[in-house]
């Protein structure tokens, strides 16, 4: 019955640490050949605690790789992993570098509390490392006329494959990057040996627009390239203002000026309908007058006629008729 009891004991602080302190699960990916840097926050109480990072899910089994209390390396780049701490600031940081496929795994970074009935604070990391090809941002776009920039990332077996950057479908558009890259009119393609080629669109066009494939090798990454027009730009031309010597100043509008602007305005309208009114008028008698004339005239022409006659008529009457003039001085007689 002891031995039992003890090995609870024992036990008890290994007990899943999610019963006696915070622990948190993450998942990252990074591609073969890479660094990676992995924060791990802590509370300020454990500011003065020892820090550390292993490789395992549960702590008695976890292989130390690096420690606060442990003393750094002469020559940091040969380590491939390293803690800082941060007290200040309660978090402290791995450097992980030139990671492999094998590396992939369950990692742990822990605060050491100690003690026999404490459990330490820890953070669970699961690394994956990759193979292969990855694309920094698979879809970019930018304005007609400006530049924009492609990084295609590769694990480290593919450092001495042979790069491209093709168009989607069209296959003979493949161009080639070699360690001092290539130029083309409108792309310039580097690869630096490091884990990534960049491709550069030097002066997108709206032709450019389309699916891209960078590749390494055998392995290959869709990219999309969309190109948006330039936004119209309007361009206000100002006239020079004209400088004239003593300028008037306007005479200002009163009432009675606009009363007798008013009526003059009135007055040379009518003065004008009446005008057109009278024009009128005289077309219309005009073409009246040529149309009823000679009936007019013909008419007028016999009553004067028949008039005539009558008057010819009395006069020869009076041929046989004796003429007494009392007033002696009256001695012309006119006879027909």
């Amino acid at each position: 019955m002891l031995k039992p009891f003890l090995l609870t004991l024992s036990l008890l602080p290994w007990i899943p640490v999610f019963l006696c302190g915070t622990t948190t699960e993450e998942e990252l990916s990074i591609m073969e050949g890479q660094s990676l840097t992995i924060p791990c926050h802590y509370e300020p109480q454990y500011a003065s605690y020892i820090k550390y990072w292993c490789r395992g899910k549960m702590r008695e089994f976890c292989s130390s790789l690096a420690r606060t209390d442990e003393p750094h390396s002469v020559n940091p780049s040969e380590k491939k992993v390293r803690l800082f701490d941060d007290p200040v600031q309660q978090v402290f940081t791995v450097a992980m570098s030139n990671l492999r496929e094998e590396d992939s795994g369950w990692y742990m970074c822990g605060v050491e509390i100690g003690g026999l009935w404490s459990a330490d604070v820890v953070t669970y990391k699961n690394i994956k490392v990759i193979h292969g090809m990855t694309v920094e941002n698979s879809r970019l776009s930018g304005e007609e006329g400006s530049s924009v920039t492609v990084e295609c990332q590769y694990s480290e077996r593919y450092r001495e494959s042979e790069k491209k950057w093709c168009r989607s479908g069209d296959w003979s558009s493949c161009l080639l990057a070699g360690s001092e890259g290539s130029n083309d009119s409108s792309v310039y393609i580097k690869d630096d040996r490091s884990g990534s080629f960049t491709i550069t669109f030097k002066k997108l066009q709206m032709r450019d627009t389309g699916w891209y494939w960078c590749s390494a090798g055998l392995q290959k990454m869709p990219v999309h390239v969309q190109v948006k027009p330039r936004p119209m730009t309007t361009v206000s031309v100002t006239s020079q203002p004209q400088t004239v010597a003593n300028p008037l100043p306007p005479k200002p509008i009163t009432k009675e000026s606009w009363s007798g602007h008013n009526f003059s305005h009135v007055l040379g309208s009518l003065l004008v309908c009446g005008s057109v009114i009278l024009v009128g008028l005289a077309i219309v008698a005009r073409k009246w007058w040529k149309r009823h004339k000679d009936p007019v005239l013909r008419q007028l022409n016999g009553m004067l006629r028949r008039r005539r006659n009558e008057y010819s008529d009395v006069s020869c009457d009076l041929q046989n008729a004796t003429v007494v003039f009392l007033n002696k001085d009256s001695q012309d007689v006119h006879m027909c």
